[in-house]
């Protein structure tokens, strides 16, 4: 299973010069529910939604979602090995969340800071590249 950061969706979504490998889509993706928020934030602070709605809501539907449970949210306040974000604080916890529950996860990221305190966690990193 490979946990999608919003840095790969957005790399996709909006074409950027680093593009996750294709086989990435061939997956089977989760992320946390914050993940839907983070992508409509940002492709409605670029004015974006009238050529990109259709392929959000492709890509979005894509992915199965983690909801910010009060488990999730609990971990996301505890201290992590490495200085996290408050979104990365609950994507870290997210993932955390579904390991405790027996699944196996790596992290596919082109965020470094949320990349190595994933990498202290022993997460797994999917191979992107870019």
């Amino acid at each position: 299973m490979i946990y999608l950061d919003t840095s790969v969706a957005l790399a996709q979504l909006l074409a950027e010069d680093r593009q996750p490998p294709l086989d990435l889509w061939k997956e089977s993706l989760i992320s946390s529910r914050l993940l839907v928020y983070e992508v409509w934030t940002r492709i409605h602070s670029r004015k974006l939604a009238a050529t990109h709605s259709e392929s959000v809501r492709i890509l979005l539907a894509s992915i199965a979602l983690v909801e910010l449970a009060p488990p999730v949210l609990a971990r996301a306040l505890e201290s992590f090995p490495a200085p996290v974000r408050t979104l990365d604080a609950l994507h870290l916890a997210s993932i955390e969340f579904l390991r405790g529950h027996g699944q196996k996860v790596a992290l596919a990221s082109y965020d470094r800071r949320l990349s190595e305190a994933a990498r202290r966690l022993d997460i797994p990193a999917y191979p992107l590249r870019g």
